[in-house]
């Protein structure tokens, strides 16, 4: 059986990205985003937010660490994967993170004078996409 996993995910940096470096060299940049869904409930508009760990290697690690602040709109393309491990008093943990193939700095809103702040908010819902 064919297998596929591809996530492509916008949002917003929940604080500035680690960068640390493998044995090899190799930097390996993580940070956290929030991906904002905004639904209607009757009358209501609702908004939830999902949390997600995001890992990137190489030169693009680097330059995630270097330019990306906290707040910064982000799109990640990347896959999905578990990450398992054992703590010292033998519990399994677990956890999902994606592995960012490519991460594209969105523009900061023009006349702000924040830093971090993007156009992520202002890009509408997911029920706009037009695909």
């Amino acid at each position: 059986m064919t297998s596929f996993n591809k996530v492509i995910l916008m949002g917003n940096l929940t604080k500035d990205p680690e960068i640390r470096y493998t044995p090899t060299g190799t930097a390996v940049a993580n940070f956290r985003m929030a991906v904002n869904h905004r639904y209607k409930q009757g009358d209501e508009t609702k908004e939830d937010v999902c949390f997600i760990d995001i890992v990137v290697f190489g030169k693009q690690g680097e330059s995630c660490g270097q330019y990306l602040h906290k707040g910064n709109g982000v799109i990640v393309d990347g896959r999905l994967q578990e990450r398992r491990w054992e703590t010292e008093d033998g519990q399994k943990r677990s956890k999902y993170e994606i592995v960012a193939q490519s991460v594209r700095f969105l523009p900061k809103r023009e006349g702000s004078g924040e830093k971090g702040e993007s156009v992520v908010e202002e890009m509408g819902d997911s029920n706009d996409v037009p695909f």
